[in-house]
Order: C-alpha cells, then sequence, then structure tokens
C-alpha cells in the first residue's frame, strides 16, 4: 500500500512564516508613518478657526493682531487636542505656530508647524512649513 502525503512539510510552512514576516516588515513602518502624518493633519484643522479670525482681523484693520484675544481667539494652550499641545498666533504677526505634544508620537512630540499668511489684493493665503518636524510627516498641502 501507498502512503499518501496530509497536510504541510515544514519547509512550506516556513516559507510562509517568511513571507508573512517580510511582509510586516514593509506594513508596520508605513503604517506609523501614517499614523504620525494623521497626527500633524490635527494641528491644521485646529488652526483652521486662528486662521479665519487672523484673516478676518486682516481684512477690518489692515494688519495682523499682536495678541489673540483682540483676534477673538482664547489662550493658545485652551486650543489644544489629542496630538496638538497649542495653537499659538501671538507670535510673528501673521503667523500660527501649532506645537505638538500630549498623546503625540514621540516622532513629533515638541515639534512645530508654522502657518505663514500672505496677503494679496484683500485675499488672505496660508503656507505651512517647518524646520522641526520630518518632511515626510507633513501632509500633503504642506509639501512642496
Amino acid at each position: 500500500m501507498k502512503n499518501v502525503q496530509k497536510g504541510f512539510t515544514l519547509i512550506e510552512l516556513m516559507i510562509v512564516v517568511a513571507i508573512i514576516a517580510i511582509l510586516a516588515a514593509i506594513a508596520i513602518p508605513a503604517y506609523q508613518d501614517y499614523t504620525i502624518r494623521s497626527q500633524v493633519s490635527e494641528g491644521l484643522s485646529l488652526a483652521d478657526a486662528s486662521k479665519t479670525s487672523l484673516a478676518e482681523y486682516y481684512s477690518n484693520y489692515g494688519d495682523f493682531p499682536t495678541n489673540q484675544t483682540s483676534a477673538g481667539l482664547p489662550a493658545p494652550t485652551a486650543i489644544s487636542g489629542n496630538y496638538v499641545k497649542q495653537v499659538d498666533a501671538t507670535g510673528t504677526k501673521g503667523q500660527i505656530q501649532i506645537t505638538y505634544g500630549n498623546k503625540s508620537n514621540t516622532k513629533i512630540t515638541g515639534k512645530i508647524l508654522i502657518l505663514s499668511s500672505s496677503t494679496t489684493a484683500g485675499s488672505t493665503t496660508w503656507k505651512c512649513k517647518s524646520t522641526t518636524v520630518d518632511p515626510k510627516y507633513l501632509p500633503s498641502s504642506c509639501r512642496n
């Protein structure tokens, strides 16, 4: 009588485990970059109210405010989220600084994203830049 093999051999199982390990080695870092990018995006969402207030102030008075109160904004630390420590519009006129902290990934904790305004013919446009946040973590709207 002939003995028929049933199941997988050890080498076949080892090949499957190796393929899964290779896929995991590629997928995990890519997923981590994606989650950090979404944390950075939270800062842009929280800064929307500040952008609107500063643009409105500029259109009414022809200059940017020197403090957040005159722009109708709360204190910088009052504008925060899960990953954003504060949104500060009191620094350089026409700039908003987003500082990351709280539950953010250690790769962006303490880093700052800056939104700079540019005014032309009554309209205000915003450009984001950062010297501290790694460019691969910046949202697509911030990449040049």
